[in-house]
C-alpha cells in the first residue's frame, strides 16, 4: 500500500508538469529564417546561374531564328525578280519553302526549350526549398524538445486567402534569431553577404 501510494503521488506530481510542457508554445518566423539561411542564399545564386545559362541558349536560338527569317525574306523577294529565268525562279522558290520549314522548326524548338527551361528551374527551386525547409524543421524540432515546448508556430504563415494564421501573440517566446544563428553557425566565409531572396517565379525571360 505504501509503495502504491508513492506511485500515485509520483504520477500526481508528474501529470501537471507534462501538461505544463504541452501548453508551452513558441513562435518562429519561418520566412525570415528561410531567407536568412546561408544555404538559401547559395541556392539562389545557383538558380540564377542556371537561369543565365538557359537564357543564353535561348538568345542563341532566337538569333538563329532571326537570321533564318531574314534569309527567307530575301529569297521571297528574289523570286519576283523578272531578270531571272523561270528555272532559276523555281529553284529560288523551293529554297524559300525549305527556309520556311527551317523557320517553323526553330519556332517549335524555342517553344519546347521554353517549356523545358520552366520545368528545370521549377524543379530545382522546389527541391532546394523542400530540402532547406526539412533542415530548418529538424533544428526547430530539436530546439523545441530541448526547451520542452509543446508546439512551435510559424508567425509568418498565411492562410489560403492571404490572411495571417497567428492572429494573436501574447508575447510568446520567439525562437527566430536563435534558430537562424544556429543554422548559420557553419556558414563559409562570405556566404552571409546580402542577397536577393530566392526568385519566384524563376528569373528566366521566356517571352
Amino acid at each position: 500500500m505504501k509503495f502504491l501510494s508513492v506511485l500515485l503521488l509520483t504520477a500526481t506530481l508528474t501529470l501537471p508538469l507534462a501538461a505544463q510542457a504541452a501548453d508551452r508554445i513558441a513562435v518562429v518566423d519561418l520566412k525570415k529564417v528561410f531567407d536568412g539561411y546561408w544555404k538559401t542564399k547559395q541556392a539562389d545564386l545557383n538558380l540564377k546561374e542556371k537561369a543565365g545559362e538557359l537564357d543564353k541558349k535561348r538568345k542563341d536560338m532566337v538569333a538563329d531564328y532571326q537570321k533564318a527569317n531574314e534569309e527567307y525574306k530575301k529569297l521571297v523577294e528574289s523570286v519576283s525578280d523578272s531578270a531571272i529565268s523561270l528555272e532559276e525562279r523555281e529553284k529560288r522558290k523551293k529554297s524559300a519553302e525549305t527556309k520556311l520549314r527551317e523557320i517553323q522548326e526553330i519556332e517549335q524548338s524555342i517553344g519546347q526549350f521554353d517549356r523545358s527551361a520552366r520545368t528545370q528551374l521549377g524543379e530545382q527551386q522546389r527541391n532546394m526549398r523542400d530540402k532547406i525547409v526539412v533542415e530548418i524543421r529538424e533544428v526547430v524540432n530539436k530546439k523545441a524538445r530541448t526547451a520542452n515546448y509543446g508546439a512551435v508556430l510559424d508567425s509568418a504563415a498565411e492562410s489560403a486567402v492571404g490572411t495571417p494564421i497567428v492572429l494573436f501573440n501574447a508575447n510568446l517566446p520567439d525562437l527566430t534569431e536563435e534558430i537562424l544563428t544556429q543554422l548559420n553557425a557553419t556558414a563559409p566565409a562570405g556566404a552571409l553577404q546580402p542577397a536577393t531572396p530566392t526568385p519566384a517565379p524563376a528569373p528566366l525571360n521566356l517571352k
